[in-house]
């Protein structure tokens, strides 16, 4: 294999690859010396590090991964929003949303304790738009549900992962474009969705009887919402891998 090839080889695994490619998956699904592969490799990033190229290829998590340019954010996300129609959410919701984002995985008892306030309904909401998902169960008294963000909520932000997550300040003015929010998330009283709070461990709390059997139907509401949408376009998948 030519360093040409082995450089093409090493871009369409990392363009179809779901998470950051390691050196040593790229080595043996090439059957190549590890050294040839790198060399290759490192031929191949500084190629799309010019300026002229929409996309880089960084080394993340151990592994190298395909995303869009940070100068080429805004556009990517005004493309993925016109793909959708505009999903505006009530303020609890934006606010509860942004707890599981910074949080993420989180029960709802840990969200109450945050917000103040019973979430259940909230929740439900932001299942039923698939902006979250379920991620099993928290091994503490009660077991209650553990909420994270969907892949419709990377989509809706333009985010490739959740390494891309922004500051709060800066998700509050994603929230207003990506959810046709006019209000985004300046709560009134903000010490209840500060960076600070939402970041601190949130206190254990006992599931009452009538939180776990709302956390049961909202189980099998997110049994049918996890994800995307089996009928996702072609280019909508593509906006998610490439990121912003």
């Amino acid at each position: 294999m030519t360093n040409e090839e082995r450089r093409a080889a090493l871009e369409a695994i990392i363009y179809a690859a779901d998470e950051p490619a390691t050196i040593e998956q790229l080595t043996k699904a090439l059957g190549e010396e590890k050294l040839a592969v790198q060399a290759s490799l490192d031929e191949l990033v500084a190629s799309y590090a010019t300026e002229e190229r929409g996309i880089e290829i960084r080394a993340v998590a151990g592994g190298y991964k395909m995303y869009t340019k940070p100068q080429q954010h805004d556009v990517v996300r005004r493309f993925i929003k016109s793909l959708r129609p505009p999903l505006r959410l009530s303020m609890p919701a934006l606010e509860t949303l942004a707890v599981i984002a910074y949080k993420q995985p989180v029960t709802s008892p840990e969200i109450s304790e945050i917000r103040g306030v019973n979430t259940a309904g909230v929740i439900s909401t932001l299942l039923d738009k698939r902006l979250i998902t379920t991620a099993g169960r928290k091994e503490v008294i009660g077991r209650p549900i553990l909420y994270k963000t969907s892949k419709e909520f990377l989509l809706r932000f333009g985010l490739s992962d959740l390494e891309e997550l922004p500051s709060l300040k800066e998700f509050e003015a994603l929230a207003r474009e990506a959810l046709g929010s006019d209000e985004g998330l300046a709560p009134t009283d903000e010490s209840l969705t500060s960076e600070a709070s939402i970041s601190a461990p949130a206190v254990e709390n006992r599931a009452s009887a009538e939180m776990e059997a709302r956390e049961e139907l909202l189980e099998e509401t997110a049994a049918n919402n996890e994800g995307m949408p089996e009928g996702e376009s072609k280019d909508s998948q593509k906006a998610a891998t490439v990121g912003e």
